[in-house]
């Protein structure tokens, strides 16, 4: 229908062979230099940035009960005052419905080349994706760049390429045919289509709203699946930029852009619940906590297919140290990074029962773990804690 396809064919069979070899290969950039983005990117995407700041946040035909959300708060001060079209769930599931026939009913090749496209214009928009990803993550800005632009979108060609891998794996059409001796032979023509499942859900988290969705989104997309998207409360800018570009691409190649929607809401009246557990959502993506993971799986339904990454359980083994006075504060930090949502943050720290040596001499248990706490309760601005340190 678009071109999208023959566009980004020569993306998507490198992406293909690269699948096989197992090697380094990414079509995205990930140094954010203006000899590779163009002189006037960062500048722009700063601009762009900024021209969202304390406005209503346009999402053209998406739809919405006339009110709007959103309390997001920049870690680094900037007032943001972003607002969203709010729309209810029944809205939200019935706009979805209404697009599935079209969406599934479109061959691979048009489906797999939207995607493509979606991806193409995220990655020239990175400047933009990361100022949005550091003030609503807190991010340093080249983490924020590479996390949020062009490594989420590698994460997003992987599995466009694997869909795509796996919907043409089989003939589309082919002839069988069975000898019958003297007789006429058995021929029949057998035909084969790839089925989606009906909606899917993208539950964003906090920290890598757009490296941890992507997965889910163009897996889903691609394979033929209408996508609700549910950013986490305090990071719904990323994933909104996000939605606009992909509907903007899905209304360019003909197709109703209601395939990709945005579900938003704020801390304490929250929808996702509401989401998981209707019967109508047929593939739900989550990251996030595994408290609420476990919920998830616990409370989705039968028919639902449920992927979750959690928090995974990271341990300190500390037998001895050289440098007791800077392992504390470095055992701190990791703690606290993130507020310890990441799936990276430790969760268990072992030390001997007897103590440690170190560069002091020996440390007993209850030393050891009064000094991280110490240095936890500075890293955190206790004033007391700070004193006693010093």
């Amino acid at each position: 229908m678009s071109g999208f396809f023959e566009t980004h064919k020569a993306t998507l069979g490198k992406a293909l062979e690269v699948a096989l070899s197992r090697d380094y290969w990414s079509p995205y950039p990930e140094v954010a230099s203006g000899k590779i983005y163009g002189e006037t990117a960062k500048d722009g995407g700063m601009q762009a940035f900024k021209s969202a700041l304390g406005k209503e946040y346009a999402l053209e035909g998406h739809p919405d009960d006339g009110s709007s959300v959103g309390r997001e708060a920049s870690p680094y001060g900037l007032e943001l005052n972003i607002k969203y079209p709010n729309a209810s769930l029944a809205q939200l599931l019935e706009a979805s419905k209404a697009v599935a026939d079209g969406w599934r009913n479109a061959s691979i090749e048009d489906r797999v080349g939207v995607c493509l496209e979606i991806l193409d214009r995220l990655n020239k928009r990175s400047f933009e994706m990361a100022n949005a990803v550091s003030h609503t993550t807190g991010q340093a800005f080249m983490m924020a760049f590479q996390a949020g632009g062009p490594h989420a979108q590698d994460r997003g060609l992987e599995a466009v390429t694997y869909a795509y891998a796996e919907m043409t794996r089989t003939l589309a059409s082919a002839i069988w045919t069975k000898p019958q001796g003297k007789h006429d032979p058995l021929v029949l023509e057998k035909r084969f289509r790839v089925v989606p499942r009906g909606i899917a859900l993208v539950i964003g988290c906090a920290t890598f709203p757009t490296w941890n969705s992507y997965p889910g989104l163009f897996a889903s997309l691609a394979t033929g699946n209408t996508v609700i998207i549910k950013p986490h409360p305090g990071a719904i800018l990323p994933l909104a930029l996000t939605v606009k570009i992909g509907r903007e691409v899905l209304a360019e190649a003909g197709f109703d852009p209601n395939a990709l929607l945005l579900a938003v809401d704020e801390s304490g009246s929250q929808i996702t619940k509401d989401l998981v557990t209707d019967p109508a959502v047929r593939i739900i993506d989550f990251t996030g906590s595994n408290a609420f993971g476990s919920w998830v799986r616990k409370n989705a339904g039968e028919t639902t297919q449920v992927y979750t990454e959690e928090a995974g359980v990271n341990s300190i083994v500390i037998a001895s140290t050289d440098n007791f006075r800077g392992m504390r504060p470095n055992i701190a930090f990791s703690l606290s990074l993130y507020s310890g949502q990441m799936c990276t943050a430790p969760q268990n720290i072992y030390v001997p029962a007897d103590g440690i040596q170190t560069e002091d001499g020996h440390k007993s248990f209850d030393e050891v773990a009064d000094g991280i706490k110490v240095a936890v309760d500075k890293l955190l601005g206790d004033p007391t804690r700070a004193r006693l340190r010093r």
